[in-house]
C-alpha cells in the first residue's frame, strides 16, 4: 500500500503517506461536516467555526496560535466546503509535535469567547461582502443555488449576512458538539512521517476526544430550468450555464473527466479555442464539474462584453451540442489522457496535495487509488464511453447564473437546446 491507516479506540482515523527526500509534513484534520449539514439557525456555521477555532482555547489564545505557527515557519489555514471542513498545516518534520498540539487544542477545546465571536462575526460578514463584490463569485453562487435548488447542497458556504448576524453562541457551540468529534474526523499526513510515531502522537493528543460518526441528509436532485441574474453596471457579463452532473462515486466519472478536459479544461479545449483564440470574445472561458455523494453538476463559465453575450452563449451551445451529437476525436482523447496523466503525476509531487487526497478520500469513504491505478482508469476510457456520458449528462435541463448589465429574458432562450 502507498499509505498506512489506523483507527484509534475512540474512532479517530489516522492515515499517512511517507514521501522520501522531503523534510516537510503536510497535516490535515478533516471533519465530516459542511454546509449541507446545517440547521436553519446554523446557516454558515461550518465556515464560521473554521474562523472561530483559530481563536483558540482557554489555554491557547489566538495570538499564541499565530505566533507559534510563525515561530516554526509553518503554513496554516483551513477551508470549508458543502460537505467537509479541514484545518491544516505544512511544516518541518521536527516541528510536527508542536503543530499537531496546536491543531488538537483548537479542535477539541475551543473557547467560544463572546467578544471574539462578535469580532469574527464581522470578519465573516466582510468576507461575504468581498465575495459579493466579485462578479465571478456571484455568478457561480447564482448557478450553484439554481442547480441545487431545494436540495441540501443549495445553501451558500458563507451563509448570509442575516444568518451570521443572528447566530448565537449557543448555536455555534451546539453545532460544534453535534458535528465535531473523534468518530467524525480524520487526521491525514503526507511527507516525512513515520506512521507508528504519528499514531502514538495523535493518540496522546486526541485520545480523550469523544464523539460518534455523523450522517448527512441525502436527497435526489431534480433540476428545473431557470435563469438567475444579478443586474449590475459592470464592464463584463459573467455567466455560468450547466446542469446536473454525476455523483462522485459514479464509475463514469473518468469518462466525464476526459470529456470536461476536451470541452473546456485546457488551452487546447474546444471552448477555449473557439471563444478565446479564434474569436477573441473572452479572456476566461472554461468548463467544470462538481461532485458530491448524492448529486453533481457541470457547467461552463465565460466572462465577456455585454454586447457579445448572445454570441458567446450561442458558441457554448454549439460546442456542447457537437459533443452530444458526435463525441470527441481520437486525437482529443489522446491529448486529454496525456494531460490527465501529467496532472496526476505533478500533484503527487506535492505533500499538501497528497495529504488532501488522503484525508478527503478517507473521509468520504472513497478508494485510495495509487497514481498507477488512477492512470489505468483514465487509459480505460474509450470514445464510446465519452459519447455515452455526453449524451446522458450534458443533454439535461439547464440553469444559468449571470452578473452584469443583462436581463433574465435575454438569457432565457439559451435554456432550450
Amino acid at each position: 500500500m502507498h499509505y498506512h491507516l489506523s483507527t484509534l479506540p475512540n474512532g479517530l482515523r489516522v492515515i499517512t503517506e511517507f514521501m522520501p527526500s522531503v523534510r516537510s509534513v503536510a497535516v490535515g484534520c478533516w471533519i465530516d461536516t459542511g454546509t449541507r449539514d446545517e440547521l436553519p439557525n446554523e446557516a454558515g456555521a461550518s465556515h464560521f467555526l473554521e474562523h472561530l477555532l483559530f481563536k483558540g482555547s482557554d489555554r491557547l489564545g489566538a495570538r499564541e496560535i499565530a505566533e507559534s505557527f510563525d515561530a516554526i515557519g509553518a503554513e496554516s489555514n483551513a477551508f470549508t466546503s458543502k460537505d467537509h471542513t479541514c484545518f491544516w498545516a505544512r511544516l518541518l518534520d521536527d516541528d510536527l509535535p508542536r503543530g499537531l498540539e496546536i491543531l488538537s487544542e483548537m479542535l477539541q477545546r475551543p473557547a467560544f469567547r463572546p467578544a471574539e465571536i462578535d469580532a469574527e462575526r464581522q470578519v465573516v460578514i466582510e468576507e461575504i461582502n468581498m465575495a459579493e463584490d466579485d462578479p465571478t463569485d456571484v455568478a457561480f453562487e447564482l448557478f450553484t443555488r439554481g442547480v441545487f435548488a431545494g436540495h441540501p447542497l443549495e445553501a451558500p458556504v458563507l451563509g448570509t449576512r442575516e444568518s451570521i448576524r443572528g447566530m448565537t453562541r449557543d448555536d455555534l457551540v451546539g453545532y460544534w458538539k453535534r458535528r465535531y468529534g473523534a468518530g467524525s474526523s480524520v487526521v491525514a499526513m503526507a511527507g516525512s512521517v513515520d506512521h507508528d510515531q504519528v499514531v502514538a502522537m495523535v493518540g496522546e493528543l486526541f485520545g480523550e476526544w469523544s464523539g460518534d460518526g455523523v450522517h448527512h441528509e441525502f436527497a435526489p436532485l431534480e433540476v428545473t430550468p431557470r435563469v438567475r441574474v444579478a443586474v449590475r453596471d459592470t464592464e463584463q457579463v459573467n455567466v455560468v450555464i450547466g446542469g446536473e452532473g454525476l455523483q462522485r462515486g459514479d464509475d463514469r466519472r473518468w469518462a466525464f473527466e476526459v470529456l470536461n478536459h476536451v470541452l473546456g479544461g485546457g488551452m487546447s479545449s474546444r471552448l477555449f479555442t473557439t471563444i478565446r483564440e479564434e474569436r477573441g470574445l473572452a479572456y476566461s472561458v472554461y468548463s467544470f464539474r462538481l461532485a458530491y455523494a448524492d448529486a453533481g453538476a457541470w457547467g461552463v463559465y465565460a466572462g465577456t462584453a455585454p454586447d457579445q453575450v448572445g454570441t458567446v452563449m450561442d458558441l457554448i451551445r454549439a460546442e456542447v451540442s457537437a459533443v452530444i451529437d458526435g463525441g470527441i476525436t481520437e486525437e482529443e482523447l489522446r491529448r486529454a489522457k496525456g494531460a490527465m496523466r501529467g496532472g496526476l503525476a505533478l500533484a503527487m509531487e506535492d505533500s499538501n496535495s497528497r495529504m488532501v487526497r488522503l484525508g478527503r478520500d478517507e473521509l468520504i469513504d472513497a478508494p485510495h487509488l495509487t497514481i498507477d491505478e488512477q492512470i489505468a482508469r483514465v487509459e480505460e476510457v474509450t470514445l464510446d464511453d465519452v459519447l455515452a456520458v455526453a449524451e446522458t449528462v450534458l443533454d439535461g435541463p439547464k440553469v444559468i447564473g449571470a452578473v452584469g448589465p443583462v436581463a433574465e429574458d435575454e438569457l432565457e432562450r439559451f435554456l432550450e437546446w
